[in-house]
């Protein structure tokens, strides 16, 4: 589980910061629960002083009689919930997508990354023609160095419910578009 808050400082700024990451053997609300209350208190913070919660509509998470939303409005009337748009949102792409012709576009593309990600052998041939291509670009002045260029990248799979996957993973498939049609040949 991540947590990540929201919040106003002195100057009236938002800010968001990322506290961390909790690994959940179990999902249920009692469980997510304590896990924020135990983050909570190692941050010196306390539910009194949430204003708001939102995460996805799964009934651990927004039940209305035992979902995590319920047990943080118990203690604190004010933790007012507010439902994940962004990921209604992509779910709403996905589905348009579906409908109009695209969905065979996204098909395919989840075949190619299956392909070339379902065998190590792939992915190795993939890095080894990526590493090749960079030094032969670094070699004729056509790519930058310094620190942070030129990392390795790999196909991304994309997910229903991840705002913007469907984007990283064409973006993925562009970057690494040579080396794919090498490997798949």
């Amino acid at each position: 589980m991540a947590i990540v808050l929201r919040y106003v400082d002195r100057l009236g700024i938002v800010k968001e910061r990322f506290i961390g990451v909790v690994h959940m053997l179990d999902t249920s609300s009692l469980t997510l629960k304590a896990a924020i209350d135990t983050v909570f208190s190692n941050n010196n913070l306390t539910i009194d002083q949430v204003r708001g919660q939102g995460y996805d509509g799964a009934s651990n998470m927004s039940g209305a009689f035992n979902g995590l939303k319920s047990l943080i409005l118990n203690e604190n009337n004010s933790a007012h919930y507010i439902h994940c748009f962004a990921h209604q949102l992509q779910l709403v792409v996905v589905a348009v997508a579906k409908k109009h012709d695209v969905e065979e576009f996204f098909e395919q593309l989840g075949l190619v990354v299956t392909v070339v990600c379902g065998s190590c052998k792939r992915k190795d041939m993939i890095r080894e023609k990526q590493k090749e291509r960079v030094e032969t670009e670094i070699g004729i002045g056509e790519t930058e160095t310094g620190r942070g260029l030129n990392q390795e990248i790999s196909l991304v799979r994309a997910g229903d419910t991840r705002w913007g996957s469907h984007f990283r993973t064409i973006v993925s498939l562009l970057n690494l578009f040579a080396e794919v049609v090498a490997v798949l040949k």
